[in-house]
């Protein structure tokens, strides 16, 4: 698969997780830095979407310890919170 179809079903995927909250955050994190995601950025993602979103939101918060296979980064960019906005 091409990367723009990837990122295209990636894109689908991080804003239709089930609850607004985690669409918030995956799918804004998505938006804001997927453009320069290297190759590896974008496996991680993938991955990475498998998991739970009660564990990735918390992990995010901080009011789990994040795995250590998920440290690195792009937990440190998602940590950040700071690419959220909610439509009003």
């Amino acid at each position: 698969m091409d990367r723009t179809a990837r990122l295209r079903r990636l894109s689908f995927r991080a804003w239709h997780r089930g609850t607004k909250e985690a669409d918030y955050m995956c799918g804004g994190f998505f938006d804001t830095y997927s453009a320069e995601w290297s190759d590896e950025d974008i496996v991680w993602y993938e991955t990475f979407l498998e998991e739970q979103d009660v564990d990735i939101m918390a992990w995010a918060i901080g009011t789990q310890v994040v795995p250590e296979r998920w440290v690195g980064p792009m937990m440190e960019r998602l940590r950040r919170l700071d690419y959220i906005t909610i439509p009003r």
